[in-house]
C-alpha cells in the first residue's frame, strides 16, 4: 500500500442535525447555563442505566472529585487504583489531600487485579476508596473488587470514563459500586464535548455533591430566577467547586443518549472486524475481549520477538500511512511526579509497564466506512511485514 492522503482520524464525535436543533432551541430559549435540558439529560441518563438519580457535571475530573469528597477523602486516607489510567483517577486523591496507593493491572489485561489489590488492602491501613478503571470498555471484575472493599471497609467509585454504556448481568457498569462517574468527553462513545455524570447509590451522597457542584449554594441558578415566586436571596453552606453541566452542552448529551445503542453496536462491528483481521498473526496479540466490552478502546498489542523494531517506531511507520493513533495509557508511576512522589520505579507494576511498551490504539469510531476500517487493517498489515513479521500462512509454512 503506498502512503495515501486519505486520512483516517483516530476519533471522530459523531453529530447529526438532532444535536444541532437541540443546541439552537437552547440558544433560543434565552437560558445557557444549567437548567431545564440538564435536569432533563440527568433524569434521562438515570433511567437509561436504571439508576435512582445522576448528576451532571463539566467532567468526568470533577465527577471523580466530587465523588471521593462526598466520601469524606482527605489528609491521612488512602485511595487505591491502578497506575494503567489517565492522570485524573488519581490526581483527585491528591486534590484532597489523600495519598494514592497504586495496584498492579491483570496478567493479561488493562483492568485492576483483584488479587493484587487483596495483597495492597492487607498490607495498608486507612483505605477509604478504591477506584476501578474499566479501561476502554472492557469491564471490571467488579464482584470481586466489591467483596474485598465490603471485607475492608472500603467505598468503591467505579471510574466509567470509557464505559458507557457496558451493561453487565450485575447492572450498568457504574451503578455497580457506590459511586459511577463517567465522561462524554469528545473521543466518548456519547459526547457533550466536554462533560460527565455521577451516580451514586446513597442519597446524602448525591445530596453532598449536588451542594459542592455549584460553589456550595444551597439552591441553584434555575430554581432562583426561573419561577414567579424566585428570590435571588441564596445562601453559601460549604465551601464549593464550579462543576456544573450547561445546557447548551447538555442538549447535546441528550440527543446522544438516544444513539447510544447504535452507537456501541458500530464499534462492537468495527472491533470484530479488526479481532479477525489481526488474530493467529504472528507480530500482534489481541486485546482481551469480553460480552459487555463497549470497545472505547482497540487496544492492540505488539509481540517484540516477531518485529525488528519497537513500538515507537512501528507507531510512526503506521501513523505515516494516513493512520490516526495513540497510545493508551502512559503508567502513572512512570511519570516524574509520582514517581518521585512515592519513590517508584518503572518495574514496580510489571503488568502495566508491559500493557504500555507493547500496546497501540487503532481507530474506533462510530461512523467509521467499511473503507476506513479496511485501509486500518491493510495499513497495520503492511507495516508488520514491512517490520519483518511473517504473515499467518508464513509463519505456518
Amino acid at each position: 500500500m503506498s502512503q495515501s492522503s486519505d486520512f483516517v482520524p483516530f476519533a471522530l464525535p459523531s453529530i447529526g442535525p438532532e444535536e444541532e436543533e437541540a443546541v439552537l432551541a437552547v440558544l433560543r430559549s434565552g437560558w445557557l447555563t444549567t437548567g431545564k435540558a440538564t435536569l432533563a439529560f440527568e433524569a434521562e441518563f438515570a433511567a437509561y442505566v436504571g439508576a435512582p438519580a445522576a448528576l451532571a457535571v463539566n467532567s468526568a475530573t470533577s465527577g471523580l472529585h466530587l465523588a471521593l469528597e462526598a466520601l469524606g477523602v482527605g489528609p491521612g486516607d488512602f485511595v487505591v487504583t491502578s497506575p494503567y489510567t489517565f492522570v485524573s483517577t488519581a490526581a483527585v486523591a491528591r486534590h484532597l489531600g489523600a495519598e494514592v496507593l497504586f495496584c498492579d493491572v491483570t496478567p493479561a489485561g488493562y483492568d485492576l487485579d483483584p488479587e493484587a489489590l487483596e495483597a495492597v488492602l492487607r498490607m495498608n491501613k486507612g483505605v477509604k476508596a478504591i477506584i476501578p478503571i474499566h479501561v476502554g470498555g472492557y469491564p471490571c471484575r467488579m464482584g470481586e473488587i466489591l467483596e474485598l472493599a465490603r471485607r475492608h471497609g472500603c467505598a468503591v467509585v467505579e471510574d466509567c470514563a470509557h464505559a458507557f454504556p457496558v451493561r453487565l448481568e450485575e447492572g450498568f457498569a457504574g451503578t455497580l459500586g457506590d459511586l459511577g462517574v463517567y465522561s462524554f468527553y469528545a473521543t466518548k462513545t456519547i459526547t457533550t464535548g466536554e462533560g460527565g455524570m455521577v451516580l451514586a447509590r446513597d442519597e446524602e451522597l448525591r445530596k453532598r455533591m449536588a451542594t459542592m457542584r455549584s460553589h456550595g449554594f444551597d439552591r441553584g441558578a434555575w430554581d432562583r430566577y426561573t419561577s414567579k415566586k424566585a428570590s435571588w436571596r441564596y445562601d453559601v453552606v460549604e465551601a464549593g467547586y464550579k462543576y456544573n453541566l450547561p445546557d447548551l452542552l447538555a442538549a447535546i448529551g441528550r440527543e446522544q443518549l438516544k444513539k447510544a445503542g447504535r452507537f456501541l453496536e458500530e464499534r462492537r462491528s468495527i472491533a470484530s472486524r479488526y479481532l479477525e483481521a489481526f488474530g493467529g498473526h504472528p507480530a500482534f496479540e489481541l486485546p482481551p475481549v469480553h460480552p459487555a466490552h463497549a470497545w472505547h478502546l482497540f487496544s492492540l498489542r505488539l509481540r517484540p520477538e516477531a518485529l525488528r523494531v519497537g513500538r515507537d517506531e512501528f507507531f510512526e511507520r503506521l501513523q505515516a500511512k494516513g493512520i490516526g493513533l495513540s497510545v493508551h495509557f502512559i503508567p502513572l508511576h512512570t511519570m516524574a511526579y509520582w514517581s518521585k512522589r512515592y519513590g517508584l520505579r518503572p518495574e514496580a507494576f510489571p503488568n502495566a509497564l508491559d500493557r504500555f511498551s507493547r500496546t497501540i490504539s487503532l481507530p474506533i469510531w462510530q461512523g467509521m466506512s467499511a473503507a476506513q476500517v479496511e485501509r486500518v487493517v491493510e495499513a497495520a498489515l503492511e507495516t508488520a511485514a514491512e517490520a519483518g513479521a511473517p504473515g499467518p500462512a508464513a509463519a505456518g509454512a
